[in-house]
């Protein structure tokens, strides 16, 4: 009768051990891991680590579905990891694109500043009108390239700012340029 009792205990045992219960905590402590990653802009600032979050999220439901609560448990907690890391990344990436872009501004700013000084300065001299009309409808262009790049900032938007201040401190000195070589 003991020789029968103790596989029984053992089979009872493994059977209790693999029927446990979903890692329902972990899984939404990552949910919620998620959800702030996104409030943090991670989809846009940290969409690799982002993406690995949510896909792993979702592998983790899977394994539930399979009711591999195990291998469900190791995907709940690194998915809350992926999603902290891409939280952490896309404060990081947001905080450099924002100084980038701020920098861009000033430089932006200061150069058209130049350039409408001396576009004024060259119309008090004999600069031919087609020279003066040429650079001032460059920097009208310029100007409304960096209206759009100030409302994206004052939205927020760093990454939509950034690829609208690409190349306005070229167009500015081109102006400089031609304005200087008219007169």
């Amino acid at each position: 009768m003991r020789r029968l009792s103790l596989p029984a205990a053992l089979l009872a045992a493994l059977c209790l051990s693999a029927c446990g219960e979903p890692p329902n905590k972990e899984m939404d402590q990552a949910q919620g891991a998620i959800d702030a990653a996104r409030a943090a802009g991670a989809e846009e600032y940290a969409a690799s680590e982002f993406t690995a979050a949510t896909t792993t999220l979702a592998e983790a439901n899977a394994a539930v579905a399979q009711r591999d609560y195990r291998l469900a448990l190791n995907f709940a907690l690194e998915s809350r990891e992926h999603a902290q890391n891409a939280a952490r990344e896309a404060a990081d990436t947001r905080a450099r694109i924002r100084g980038e872009v701020e920098r861009g501004m000033a430089e932006v700013a200061a150069l058209l500043a130049e350039a409408n000084e001396r576009v004024t300065a060259a119309g008090r001299t004999r600069t031919p009108r087609r020279a003066l009309r040429d650079a001032q409808q460059a920097l009208a262009g310029v100007n409304a390239d960096v209206q759009k790049a100030g409302a994206a900032m004052d939205a927020g938007d760093y990454m939509g700012a950034q690829p609208l201040l690409k190349g306005l401190k070229e167009r500015i000195e081109q102006v400089i340029a031609s304005v200087s070589a008219a007169r």
